[in-house]
């Protein structure tokens, strides 16, 4: 610890170790948190006796008359809780040591007897989320990076330093359990709303508004704190005993049928709120401190760390073999070949990623249907009060359509998603070498080799896939797929532009399926058997959804599209065999034309929105069972 005098006021102490310090300008301690190393902030046990003596200092100095907590990192606040300590929990008494010990440092800063004030600017999450609500006054900025969440579930956990008790009380039974049990981001105009902060400003007065509240609290003057709205539901509900019995067990039904039973954190975080409600806080304490203790060891937790911490590796890799660099060029303008489902959906993701799009088809009048898929996913995102409709209209105002190929002339980064044909994709390749000389050609093929596509190439060191997942803007991964001749530049280009479009990117080798349809080829065609030999679509469907799928093989089908499936089976077979053959089935559902969702008629019904409205009896006559439907129980599949 070192104590002198900054420009800004008076330095107590800066912990280099830790980068958190204190400064008292007018009275007001300004403690900021700026891990060293390291991007965002994190809560740990190393930090947390720190925080302490921040606490500490507070309290007994005469001088100090409130406290603001802030951020030195430019895009979070904290960042919610230091998963490599996590990992090292081997026992369920660690586990719930370590809760224990992050709610007593919170009970501590909300039991201050000067105002605190947190002062957040980007991630606020999890633990971080949890301090600010030990906090008295909350102020977020309305930027964009600015989230809160607390998103335990998603680890396989629940809150664990007393976030199951105060976000209830804080903002309501209801609106807590939605963001407890989801674990989803909210911005600070919806957190604004819920009554989670008390104020939104602009990121450069945040500091400044921030102490000026707290000089004002400190004198015991205004802002009046903020106070959730009763409206008749919470009345109705939350207020007694009986309407919050009726909430935790609508709760409990929605999670069992969304996770199956198979995910045990949201059951233990519902089971801590009720103990809170029921028993008092202290008691709800200590059951959310034994569930995170029992959860931290748990499988389900330990799998899904695992794959935290293999989504932060991938973010961090450029996708080079070992030894190879090369600098990525910027991808500001973007060609999209065909204006389909898929054409349409690369464009959407792209233009809220900041590119300038150019579609291109065979006609306008396909233009205007992709054109109109775009702005049919960004008016949803209005209508979930995510964008503005200004913000959309000046999004819509990136994507420009042509038949030609004028326009593509300065694109870096052209993306056909064309007939998955050989030559349909190679005869595009050679036209857009000529229209757009310097631009990488990228392939959203699903299975045809990418080095097939590129022996039409002038350039094959530019061309390269990128494999899109049906529906684009829901669906995170892609695939980049790079052939023997793919330059590293191009590589490091598309995967930083896959990034850049909020995907999270697997660079894969070059062959037949790539990795993800090699994969999911045979589980396809095992689906199409099934139905051959007389199962029931829902009864595939149920099985592999009660097993832990999000969705059954028959409906992923019909929402990638049976053409795809149709075109993709052939080539998995020509390639791997009579192993990879597709069923009988799906080959007469795709001859009658039923090409699923976008078509609004697959192996499922749809109205005019597109809404699944049930099985398409009429699909069983097409197989070769017919219309006899024999039962088989889920394990019998």
């Amino acid at each position: 610890m070192s104590a002198n005098m900054s420009a800004n006021g008076e330095l107590l102490f800066s912990d280099e170790s830790s980068g958190i310090s204190l400064v008292v300008e007018d009275g007001v301690a300004i403690v900021t948190y700026d891990a060293p190393d390291a991007a965002v902030n994190t809560v740990n046990t190393r930090v947390a006796p720190v925080f302490a003596r921040c606490f500490d200092e507070v309290e007994t100095n005469p001088a100090i008359t409130a406290m603001v907590v802030c951020s030195a990192k430019p895009d979070s606040w904290i960042a919610g809780a230091d998963i490599d300590e996590l990992a090292q929990v081997t026992t369920a008494a660690d586990g719930e040591a370590l809760s224990r010990g992050g709610q007593q440092l919170l009970d501590r800063l909300a039991a201050l007897r000067k105002p605190t004030i947190a002062a957040m600017h980007g991630a606020t999450l999890g633990g971080g989320l949890e301090v600010a609500l030990a906090c008295q006054y909350r102020i977020a900025t309305d930027h964009a990076k600015t989230v809160l969440a607390l998103p335990e579930v998603q680890l396989g956990l629940i809150p664990g330093a007393g976030g199951t008790q105060r976000l209830p009380r804080l903002i309501g039974l209801q609106a807590a359990l939605e963001m407890i049990l989801t674990g989803k981001n909210i911005r600070a105009k919806k957190a604004l709303q819920l009554g989670l902060i008390h104020e939104m400003v602009h990121p450069a007065i945040l500091r400044a508004i921030a102490v000026q509240r707290a000089q004002q609290l400190g004198r015991g003057e205004a802002p009046v704190l903020r106070k959730r709205s009763h409206g008749a539901t919470q009345m109705l509900l939350e207020d007694n005993a009986l309407g919050r019995r009726v909430i935790f067990r609508q709760a409990r039904v929605g999670v069992l049928k969304k996770t199956k039973g198979k995910y045990p954190a949201p059951f233990a975080a519902i089971d801590a709120v009720q103990c809170g409600y029921s028993d008092g806080i202290e008691a709800g304490l200590r059951e959310e401190a034994a569930r995170f203790g029992a959860l931290a060891v748990s499988p389900e937790c330990r799998q899904l760390v695992s794959i935290f911490f293999a989504t932060t590796a991938l973010k961090k890799d450029s996708g080079l073999p070992d030894g190879v660099t090369a600098v990525p060029r910027a991808v500001r303008k973007i060609g999209i070949l065909g204006a389909g489902f898929m054409g349409a959906g690369i464009a959407t993701v792209a233009v809220q990623a900041g590119s300038l799009v150019r579609l291109k088809d065979a006609s306008l009048e396909r233009i205007g249907t992709g054109w109109r898929a775009v702005r049919d996913v960004l008016r949803e995102r209005v209508k979930r009060r995510q964008l503005t409709r200004a913000q959309m209209d000046d999004l819509l105002s990136q994507v420009g359509g042509t038949v030609d190929y004028s326009g593509f002339g300065n694109a870096e980064l052209v993306i056909e998603a064309v007939f998955e044909d050989l030559a349909v994709k190679q005869q595009v390749l050679r036209e857009v070498e000529a229209a757009a000389p310097d631009a990488i050609f990228a392939s959203n093929t699903s299975t045809i080799p990418i080095r097939e596509i590129a022996k039409a190439a002038a350039r094959p060191e530019r061309v390269i896939g990128m494999h899109f997942f049906s529906p684009v803007h829901k669906m995170p991964l892609l695939e980049v797929i790079v052939a023997p001749d793919t330059s590293a530049e191009t590589t490091a280009t598309v995967v930083q532009y896959g990034r850049q479009l909020g995907k999270t990117v697997i660079v894969v080798r070059d062959g037949p399926g790539f990795y993800v349809n090699r994969i999911l080829a045979p589980y396809i065609n095992q689906a199409g058997r099934l139905l051959d030999e007389g199962v029931a679509i829902d009864a595939i469907d149920a099985a592999l959804t009660d097993f832990g799928f999000p969705v059954g093989p028959i409906t992923l089908l019909d929402e990638v599209g049976l053409d795809i499936a149709g075109k993709s089976g052939p080539i998995m077979a020509a390639a791997f065999g009579a192993r990879m053959q597709p069923s009988a089935a799906l080959a007469q559902v795709i001859a009658s034309g039923r090409l699923g969702r976008k078509v609004k008629r697959g192996f499922y019904r749809y109205d005019e929105q597109g809404k699944r409205q049930g099985i398409d009896e009429a699909v069983y006559a097409l197989t070769t069972a017919g219309s006899a439907r024999q039962s088989m129980t889920a394990t019998a599949i």
